[in-house]
């Protein structure tokens, strides 16, 4: 997709987030909360993210994982914004921010993709 295309597909808020690097607020998000049963896509391309198995509460204000789908999935990259050093989550697909990833998860993987909402579209199992 080009600038255009995703400016035509996305809210103005999605953009923001998924294109410009945005971060939407803390507790806010639709899918902070969410517990259905599916798989998490990217907002801007459809390609799938994570299983909703991997979500869990991390009481941080954004919906957390503690893994992605696999390979070719998401890719990382260094990010030194705000004064600080941490690893960017990118959709592998078509490169939109998604959020960031800490090693401070509480599960066996001991990872926490701190993901934006609005970054996130969901197929629920009946619908996959």
């Amino acid at each position: 997709m080009n600038d255009q295309e995703f400016r035509e597909k996305l809210t103005q808020e999605q953009y923001h987030i998924l294109r410009e690097r945005g971060t939407e607020a803390p507790f806010s998000g639709k899918f902070l909360d969410h517990k259905e049963d599916g798989s998490y896509t990217c907002a801007a391309c459809g390609n799938v993210l994570f299983a909703s198995g991997a979500k869990f509460d991390s009481h941080c204000g954004w919906p957390s994982f503690d893994r992605d789908m696999g390979e070719g999935t998401v890719t990382f990259l260094d990010d030194t914004t705000l004064g600080m050093t941490r690893t960017e989550v990118r959709c592998a697909q078509c490169g939109s921010h998604l959020g960031h990833i800490f090693d401070d998860g509480p599960t066996e993987t001991g990872k926490r993709y701190c993901i934006n909402s609005l970054s996130l579209g969901f197929q629920s199992v009946d619908k996959r």
